[in-house]
């Protein structure tokens, strides 16, 4: 029987690596992006279906789920792997700081709208999280990062890939088979907006960052495997397990209480 894999953010970089090379290993892919050129000629070079969603509007994120429930009945693995870093701090259409709505809050409610089908499927959610979860700090009382300097918006990335990682955790304890990992520091557009990232790629001309294809092979690689040897809800740096995790994901009730504030953000009851 033909697995079936929903991609988010796979119009580029390992999203868009992954998706070629599951493809090829007989996969159905759903490719998802914000780019419709983009997006529309990754799927058809990998015989996918392609689906558009900017994940600066939460509904975009519903129709997005809609569709994707409309036309597979089977989702074996949902890849949250869409977000990235944003360099000015600015506010999405549904009045969310733009950090947390890409990395967390759109994931969130795509994974929950989807439940029904990913539960009937007996489904994996894999999210890409990252080794920057490490100079984050998440503070249930500051989400919306209004209480902290923005400083060109790395902590607050790094806190929205804590809230990846919790979200795996708590996905695992409420039965589904979860995962996130960091897949290195990769070579595509990540954070082009960043003048830190641009100053340090020009200085190492890139040679401290790794290929696509390798940054997409821990996400091939937890989609692919039928078992992965480690409970459900564990973090990999790369391809291995109990990855380093900042502190305050191990804050008593943290998944708890994060789950509750995303849904109220992205108004779930």
């Amino acid at each position: 029987m033909t697995k079936t894999i929903v991609i988010t953010g796979a119009s580029s970089g390992i999203g868009a690596n992954a998706a070629g090379r599951l493809a090829a290993a007989g996969w159905d892919v759903a490719v998802v992006g914000r780019n419709p050129e983009r997006t529309k000629a990754v799927a058809e070079q990998v015989g996918g279906t392609a689906f558009l969603a900017d994940y600066d509007r939460l509904d975009d994120v519903r129709e997005l789920a809609a569709s994707v429930a409309k036309r597979y009945d089977r989702i074996d693995v949902l890849a949250n792997n869409a977000g990235g870093l944003i360099h000015k701090r600015g506010l999405s259409t549904d009045g969310h700081e733009r950090t947390l709505q890409h990395n967390h809050l759109a994931p969130f409610l795509l994974t929950d709208l989807l439940m029904p089908v990913l539960e009937a499927s007996s489904a994996r959610v894999i999210g890409t999280a990252s080794v920057a979860n490490l100079s984050g700090n998440l503070r249930l009382d500051d989400l919306e990062w209004t209480k902290r300097p923005w400083l060109g918006g790395w902590r607050a990335y790094g806190t929205s890939k804590i809230a990846t990682i919790v979200f795996a955790r708590s996905l695992a304890e409420r039965g589904i088979d979860a995962y996130s990992f960091h897949p290195g520091y990769v070579a595509t557009n990540f954070g082009v907006d960043s003048p830190l990232v641009r100053f340090g790629n020009f200085v190492s001309r890139n040679r401290l960052a790794i290929s696509p294809e390798q940054g997409a092979s821990p996400l091939v690689h937890l989609a692919t495997a039928d078992e992965l040897g480690v409970p459900s809800g564990t973090y990999f740096d790369r391809l291995d397990p109990y990855g380093r995790v900042n502190s305050s994901a191990n804050s008593p009730g943290v998944g708890e209480a994060l789950w509750a504030a995303s849904s109220t953000y992205v108004s779930l009851t």
